[in-house]
C-alpha cells in the first residue's frame, strides 16, 4: 500500500512533465495543488473481468497522458472500479510513469454496497430506505474497504456521496445534524491520515431551484465543517454534475438564505474556498451526438467529434475545475484527450453560449 498522497510539490512537477498541455492551460490549482481539466470517471460498465481489465487500461493510459484525477466510489460497480483503480495506480508507480505524489484520488461513501454492509456497526435508523447511511462508524468502515481496494494509506478526497438522499425522508435538521456528524468522522480520518481533504459528491443537491426542502445549502455545510474542524477545516471540495445540458451549477441561483441575493453554486464555493468538480461532462454518453447545430458551429475543426466538443465546452467552465469524464477504454481516452490540444474557451468566448 502507498504512504503518500498528492502533495503540491508532486502536481507541480506532472504540470512540469506534460509542458505541451501545460502551454494549453490544461491544468488548474485547487487547494494548493495542480489539477487536470479532465478527471477519468469510473461508475459505468458491467461487472465482470473484461470490464475491470479495460478500466485498469484506460486509467494506466489516463495517467501516462497527463490526467492526474480519478474519481470512484465503493459502490461503483459494486467495488469492481476501485480495485481496477488499485492495479492501475500500482503498475504507473512501478513502472515509474507517475509517482503517488502526483496522483489526485477520490473516492465516495454513503450507499450500502453488497458484500460490504457492516451490519455489527448499525442500529435502527442509521440507514435510510434500507439503501443509505451517513453514521461514522459506517463511513469510517467504507473508506477502509476503499483504502484496501486502492491499495493506497491515504485517499486524496473523500466524499459523502448523495447526502441529499436523506432529505427525501428525513427533515432538513436532522439530515444537517447527520452530516455534521460525518464532517466530525472525515476531520479524525484526516487527523488519523487516512484523507487529505473531505467533500460532498452530489446529483441533485446543488441543482435544486431556490426555495425547494431538497436542496443543499453550502453556507450551512461550511458552518458545519467550521464547528468540525475549525476554521482550518479539510471540508474542500464539491462534486455535481456539470454539462451542456445540465447547467445549474452557473445558471441557477439557489444558494443563500434569501432569494433576492442568492448566487449560483461555483459563485457560493469560491467564496467559501471551495474547489467545484462537475461529473457527468458527458451524461454517460447522451452528449457524444445530436448537439445543437448553434453549438457546434462555435468549434474549429481542432476538435472535430461532438463528445470532444462537449468536453471542451465543461472543462472550459469559469470555477469549474475539473470536468470527469467517464471513461472504461484506453482508446476514448484517448480520443477525449485531444480536447488538451487546444485551451479552453476564454470567458468572454464561454459566455457567447449563453448569448451574453
Amino acid at each position: 500500500m502507498h504512504p503518500a498522497s498528492a502533495s503540491p510539490q508532486g502536481t507541480q512537477s506532472l504540470r512540469k512533465r506534460f509542458a505541451s498541455l501545460e502551454k494549453n492551460q490544461f491544468y488548474r490549482l485547487a487547494q494548493g495543488l495542480t489539477l487536470s481539466s479532465l478527471g477519468i470517471g469510473t461508475y459505468l460498465g458491467s461487472m465482470d473481468d473484461d470490464t475491470d481489465r479495460a478500466y485498469t487500461s484506460a486509467v494506466r493510459t489516463a495517467i501516462r497522458n497527463g490526467i492526474n484525477v480519478v474519481d470512484t466510489s465503493l459502490n461503483y460497480r459494486h467495488q469492481r472500479s476501485e480495485r481496477s483503480i488499485g492495479r492501475a495506480i500500482e503498475a504507473v508507480i512501478q513502472s515509474g510513469d507517475s509517482a503517488r505524489n502526483e496522483l489526485v484520488i477520490s473516492t465516495k461513501a454513503g450507499y450500502l454496497v453488497p458484500k460490504a454492509i457492516p451490519t455489527e456497526l448499525l442500529q435502527p435508523g442509521d440507514v435510510v430506505a434500507n439503501m443509505h447511511c451517513l453514521k461514522p462508524a459506517f463511513l469510517q468502515d467504507q473508506l477502509e474497504r476503499s483504502l484496501v481496494n486502492l491499495r493506497l494509506q491515504r485517499v486524496d478526497i473523500f466524499y459523502l456521496h448523495n447526502p441529499e438522499t436523506q432529505l427525501q425522508f428525513l427533515e432538513p435538521a436532522e439530515v444537517y445534524r447527520r452530516i455534521g456528524a460525518a464532517f466530525e468522522a472525515c476531520e479524525a480520518m484526516v487527523a488519523a491520515g487516512q484523507i487529505a481533504y473531505y467533500g460532498i459528491a452530489t446529483w441533485d443537491g446543488l441543482r435544486r431551484r431556490p426555495g425547494g426542502s431538497d436542496g443543499l445549502q453550502l453556507s450551512r455545510l461550511a458552518a458545519l465543517a467550521r464547528q468540525a474542524g475549525g476554521a482550518q477545516h479539510h471540508f474542500r471540495f464539491v462534486q455535481l454534475p456539470f454539462s451542456l445540458a445540465m447547467p445549474e451549477a452557473i445558471s441557477v441561483r439557489n444558494q443563500g438564505e434569501d432569494p433576492s441575493a442568492s448566487v449560483p453554486v461555483v459563485e457560493a464555493a469560491h467564496a467559501l474556498g471551495l474547489s467545484v468538480i462537475g461529473s457527468a461532462t458527458l451524461m454517460q454518453g447522451r452528449l457524444t451526438k445530436d448537439l445543437p447545430e448553434k453549438f457546434l458551429e462555435k468549434f474549429t475543426d481542432t476538435l472535430p467529434t461532438q463528445a470532444q466538443r462537449a468536453i471542451q465546452f465543461a472543462r472550459s467552465t469559469p470555477g469549474i475545475t475539473t470536468a470527469l469524464i467517464g471513461m472504461s477504454k484506453a482508446e476514448r481516452v484517448a480520443e477525449n484527450m485531444v480536447v488538451g490540444k487546444v485551451k479552453p474557451f476564454s470567458e468572454a468566448e464561454y459566455y457567447s453560449f449563453y448569448g451574453r
